[in-house]
């Protein structure tokens, strides 16, 4: 919701494009995420973009002919519920023009990266869905990754690059937002450092507020802390820390600045955080070359971000490709599951889609 007179625009209200229509189990329907049971309650709701993960494709049963002309959509008993990845890395280096990002002596991410690719990682962990983030500068790669959503139902999302605080920001953000797919923009650190005494900076920052759009900031572990000084500056922006503001992941509790820092901005409810890019900040055990693959190496990190952030605004993304220079889509996503489903069913729906809705619609 916008702190200003203007009216706020969330994407699940807008009508056209599948976005903001609600899904309704039937009542005595049974779901699972990998393994646990139970029955949705009638008032979760889900915007059609974000289909189920399933081994047949949804029926569709009807038009409800009411304000909304919501569409129903029915699950079969063995359907799961979602699972959206929230940040995966899109991009092709046989384009024309090339690409900025990765570099062509990058052995592992230097090659063509598009939902296919990314399907055949996690659609066999049940994963089929992303909001995927923009790395390259290029004002018109906003514009290639929505055109390569709009191609493919995976992509329910579009995380952009732009710049706030120069001239043109408005002009390209209010282009890019006009599709229902672009859901916010991506920042570092550094920008949002500097950009809290730049008023050009905090304008064009709240203009995503307005738009109903939200804001990814990524950077280290002192980045917490200026992400609860815009939050102060901005409460109805919605911000998601990217990565667990890249903290070292060692087998230990993390340290007690970051923690600080994670709890300053966790007190603002517009901010959630992104447990994503986990494995690349796994330290090897001595004398080993892989990271861990065993839950118990990442609960100290994973309980202490559930403390702070609880339940409700901690999201799952993979950070995908990049984490395959740590481990495959299957650990990686292992690793998270078998967290989360221990802390139950409730736990497991909010993590794997309902905070996703939460923060980008």
């Amino acid at each position: 919701m916008p702190e200003s007179t203007a009216q706020p625009i969330r994407r699940n209200d807008r009508a056209t494009g599948g976005v903001g229509q609600a899904f309704q189990p039937g009542p005595n329907r049974q779901v699972h995420v990998n393994g646990c049971l139970g029955r949705p309650g009638d008032a979760d709701k889900l915007w059609r973009p974000l289909m189920l993960s399933t081994r047949r494709e949804f029926l569709q049963t009807g038009v409800v002919a009411a304000a909304a002309s919501t569409m129903l959509e029915m699950l079969s008993a063995d359907d799961r519920l979602p699972i959206v990845d929230c940040h995966t890395h899109f991009y092709d280096p046989t384009r024309p023009e090339g690409i900025p990002w990765p570099g062509k002596g990058d052995a592992v991410l230097y090659r063509t990266i598009l939902p296919k690719q990314f399907l055949e990682q996690a659609a066999p962990v049940g994963v089929t869905k992303t909001i995927v983030v923009e790395a390259s500068p290029r004002v018109e790669d906003n514009a290639w990754l929505l055109d390569l959503a709009a191609k493919n139902p995976s992509i329910i999302g579009v995380v952009g690059n732009l710049t706030p605080g120069r001239p043109e920001f408005a002009g390209h953000l209010k282009r890019f937002a006009a599709n229902k797919l672009y859901r916010g923009i991506r920042v570092n650190h550094g920008a949002v450092k500097t950009g809290l005494d730049q008023p050009e900076f905090l304008a064009d920052i709240k203009r995503l507020a307005e738009l109903g759009l939200e804001l990814d900031v990524n950077g280290g572990p002192d980045m917490p802390a200026d992400v609860a000084r815009l939050a102060e500056k901005l409460p109805d922006l919605r911000i998601v820390i990217n990565h667990l503001a890249n903290a070292d992941v060692d087998g230990t509790e993390p340290p007690g600045a970051w923690q600080d820092g994670m709890r300053a901005a966790a007190k603002h409810p517009g901010v959630f955080c992104k447990v994503s890019a986990l494995v690349e900040h796994a330290k090897p055990k001595s004398g080993e070359k892989k990271v861990p693959e065993e839950v118990d190496f990442y609960r100290p990190i994973l309980d202490a971000i559930w403390s702070i952030f609880g339940d409700d605004r901690l999201i799952y993304g993979s950070n995908w490709p990049v984490s395959d220079r740590s481990a495959s889509y299957k650990v990686l996503f292992s690793i998270v599951n078998q967290y989360v489903i221990a802390r139950g069913k409730t736990t497991a729906e909010k993590f794997f889609w309902k905070n996703a809705h939460a923060a980008y619609l």
